[in-house]
C-alpha cells in the first residue's frame, strides 16, 4: 500500500485478526495512536459509523487531512495525547464510544525519520520528542545526575549495564556536549560489547529508555487506560497492542485488576471501594502475528494484542494513578 507520502507502508499490525475477533465493527470508536491512519481506515471499512484520531505527533497530520478527504462525515483528528481521550470525545459529542485502540510506542514513520533521532541508525539531533514540544534527550543526557540516568537505562529499558553507560555519559559530557545520536551510540558501544551471537544492537535498549522516558509513555498509558473506563459504553471494546515487556506487564495488569480475575490490588492504579469489575477480559493469552505476518512484517515480531470488554459496572476509585 503506497501512503499519501510515497512511501511503501505496511497494514497495522495484527489488523485481520483483530477485526475478526470484534466483528461486527459498528458505532464511535477512538483510533489513540493515528499514526498513518491504518487502524482508523481499516475499521472504516470494517463498518464503524464514525473513528476518532488522536496523536500528539504533529507530523502525522498530512496522513490525517488525507483520511478527511476521503472520510469526509466519519472521521474526525486531534492533534493530542490520547490520555485526553475522554475530554477529546466529549468534546466533538460523544459521551460514550463503542470501542478504543492503542497500538503503543513508536511508530514506524517516527522511527524511519532521518532527524528526529528515535533511531540509532541515523546521526541526527537528539530530540525523540513525539510531540515535538517538552524536553528533548539531548536536554536529558546533558543535564541529568548519573544516578538517574542510570535509573532511566535499567527502569525504561533493562538495561543490565546502566550504571557504566550512565558513568561513561558524565565523563564524556564534561568534555563535550552530547548533540547526536552517534554520540549517544559510541558512548553505549564503548560498556556494551556485541559479538556474532548479539541478537539486538547495544544502543536498542537504552534508546528504548531514553524514549520512553522523555515522552512518559507508560505513565500516559496508565492514565489512558483509567480514562478508557469512563468513556466505553457497556460492550464496548478496549484493544492494545504493545511491542515490549514494560508496555505489556502494565496492560495485562489493568486488565486483570479491573475484572473478575484480579488476584489483588495494585500498586499501579486507582483503589477501588469495592471490587468492581469494569472489564472482562476476552483475550485470556495475548494474540501474537503469525508467522507469514512477522516475516511479511519485521516489525511485528514482538507485538502482543490485549482485548477486553466493557462492563456495566460502574467506574468508581478514590485516588488518582500511582506511579510506578
Amino acid at each position: 500500500m503506497i501512503s499519501v507520502t510515497g512511501r511503501q507502508d505496511h497494514s497495522p499490525v495484527l489488523i485481520s485478526t483483530i477485526i475478526d475477533k470484534i466483528s461486527p465493527v459498528t458505532g464511535i470508536w477512538i483510533d489513540g495512536t493515528f499514526g498513518a491512519g491504518g487502524y482508523t481506515e481499516a475499521f472504516l471499512n470494517a463498518g464503524a459509523n464514525f473513528v476518532i484520531g488522536i496523536d500528539r505527533d504533529p507530523e502525522v497530520q498530512k496522513y490525517a487531512d488525507h483520511k478527511l478527504l476521503k472520510h469526509e462525515g466519519n472521521f474526525s483528528f486531534i492533534p493530542e495525547k490520547f490520555s485526553n481521550l475522554c475530554r477529546v470525545a466529549r468534546e466533538l459529542g460523544y459521551d460514550l464510544v463503542d470501542g478504543v485502540i492503542l497500538d503503543l510506542g513508536v511508530s514506524s514513520m517516527q522511527i524511519d525519520s532521518k532527524i528526529r533521532g528515535f533511531s540509532f541508525r541515523y546521526d541526527a539531533p537528539l530530540d525523540m520528542r513525539m510531540s515535538k514540544t517538552g524536553v528533548s534527550a539531548e536536554e536529558v543526557l546533558n543535564e541529568l545526575p548519573e544516578s538517574e540516568l542510570s535509573d532511566i537505562f535499567f527502569k525504561y529499558g533493562e538495561e543490565s549495564k546502566s550504571r557504566l553507560i550512565a558513568r561513561e555519559i558524565v565523563k564524556t559530557r564534561s568534555k563535550m556536549k552530547l548533540s547526536s545520536t552517534l554520540d549517544f551510540v559510541k558512548i553505549i558501544e564503548q560498556v556494551v560489547k556485541s559479538g556474532p551471537n548479539t541478537r539486538i544492537h547495544p544502543a536498542t535498549r537504552c534508546f528504548q529508555a531514553l524514549r520512553i522516558y522523555v515522552n512518559k509513555e507508560l505513565d500516559e498509558l496508565k492514565k489512558t487506560l483509567v480514562e478508557s473506563q469512563k468513556i466505553l459504553r457497556e460492550g464496548g471494546f478496549l484493544i492494545v497492542v504493545s511491542f515490549h515487556s514494560l508496555e505489556d506487564r502494565i496492560v495485562k495488569n489493568f486488565f486483570r485488576y479491573s475484572s473478575n480475575s484480579r488476584p489483588r490490588e495494585s500498586r499501579y492504579f486507582p483503589e477501588i471501594e469495592e471490587h468492581n469489575s469494569t472489564f472482562e477480559i476476552v483475550t485470556k493469552k495475548p494474540i501474537v502475528p503469525s508467522f507469514d505476518e512477522r516475516l511479511e512484517n519485521s516489525r511485528s515480531t514482538s507485538a502482543k494484542c490485549r482485548i477486553a470488554i466493557r462492563t456495566g459496572q460502574p467506574y468508581k476509585n478514590k485516588t488518582q494513578m500511582a506511579h510506578q
